[in-house]
């Protein structure tokens, strides 16, 4: 799952609001909220259907293709034994591209922007390789930790983008936004020392993962702020996906070894495997088309609290599809720390009013 640029209005600066949501590391930055025109174009089937069916159908979808993501990753990684994260990761990249390809250049869902110079090139150079790192860890992590787990650490982003947002930048919040970040660590306190399944390794490779969707989303916030180099979302991720696809390819052959002979021998003995693949990279560019389309038919704010909504739903069913045992003390640390990234996330909206 791929992460991409925001437009954002002059003078302002999103990337250091910090307002990240409890969404998983497949799980892009949030777009803006589109024109008027924009939202007005809507697909052929808008003309036959309702505006609030279609939206509540892009909801359904979006829910639908970010958990299932989560849920097909942790199948593969850990239940059906397909132990190559870095693959896999590679593999949702090539998805990205090509569908982002055909989205852009044919569907024309968004116009097509150019990278202007090789100046460009190099600052989204270098958010692919923070992407490439917070992924690869992110699907690393589902194959030691529970679904629920990794998604209780992914809320405690907003605690990771503040402290990258001050050391790097010196931006300093008010002390309610500061406030509002300590039940975001308590919480994830509580999960951990009551999780059944705990393991170090992916817990600190999931913290890994964290820190790097909030590091990217500081850097991208500081390296593209020329208007002229700004990128609307989708074709930001028609860029990223490929330039991360060659950097994982040489990393998988040097770490995990000839996957594509061993995932092509594993094909003949049980040809499952390859829809398996290719379901899970069709979903991993879903989860990015899904989040431009609830942007487009509500605002970025409705994501925001989707997002929330997604992180506490995902680890339910998770926990339905998977058994994997769960204890009240570690419900009540998620449930603090969901808790906290709404506080957070109210706090942000004041300090933004006061500011103005």
């Amino acid at each position: 799952m791929v992460e991409a640029q925001t437009w954002t209005r002059r003078m302002s600066n999103p990337r250091l609001d910090s307002t990240v949501t409890a969404a998983d590391d497949q799980v892009l930055d949030i777009p803006a909220t589109p024109t008027a025109e924009l939202k007005n174009s809507t697909y052929a089937v808008g003309s036959t259907l309702s505006p609030n069916l279609v939206t509540a159908l892009i909801i359904a979808s979006w829910f639908m293709s970010n958990i299932g993501v989560l849920l097909l990753n942790k199948y593969l990684l850990s239940f059906y034994g397909y132990r190559y994260p870095i693959f896999l990761t590679m593999l949702h990249m090539l998805s990205c591209a090509s569908y982002s390809y055909v989205a852009i250049n044919f569907l024309e869902i968004v116009p097509r922007q150019h990278i202007l110079s090789r100046k460009q090139f190099f600052k989204i150079l270098a958010l692919c390789l923070i992407f490439c790192f917070s992924v690869v860890c992110g699907n690393t992590s589902l194959r030691y930790i529970p679904v629920s787990f990794n998604q209780a650490i992914g809320a405690t982003t907003p605690f990771f983008t503040a402290i990258f947002a001050f050391l790097i930048t010196c931006k300093k919040e008010s002390a309610e936004v500061y406030f509002a970040l300590l039940p975001v660590v308590f919480g994830i306190v509580l999960a951990t020392n009551s999780e059944p399944l705990f393991n170090f390794f992916g817990f600190l490779v999931c913290i890994g993962s964290t820190s790097g969707r909030a590091l990217k989303s500081v850097v991208q916030g500081i390296l593209l702020t020329n208007e002229a180099e700004k990128l609307h979302s989708m074709n930001l991720l028609l860029y990223m996906a490929p330039m991360a696809a060659m950097i994982l390819l040489p990393l998988s052959l040097y770490i995990e070894g000839n996957v594509a002979r061993v995932t092509a021998e594993e094909a003949r003995s049980d040809s499952f495997i390859i829809f398996l693949l290719i379901g899970n990279a069709t979903v991993a560019y879903l989860v990015n088309l899904t989040n431009f389309l609830v942007t487009k038919h509500t605002s970025a704010l409705t994501l925001q609290v989707l997002g929330n909504a997604k992180a506490a739903l995902a680890a339910f069913v998770s926990v339905l599809v998977f058994r994997n045992p769960v204890t009240v003390m570690g419900i009540t640390g998620f449930a603090v720390t969901v808790m906290g990234v709404v506080l957070y996330s109210e706090a942000k909206k004041r300090s933004k009013v006061t500011a103005h």
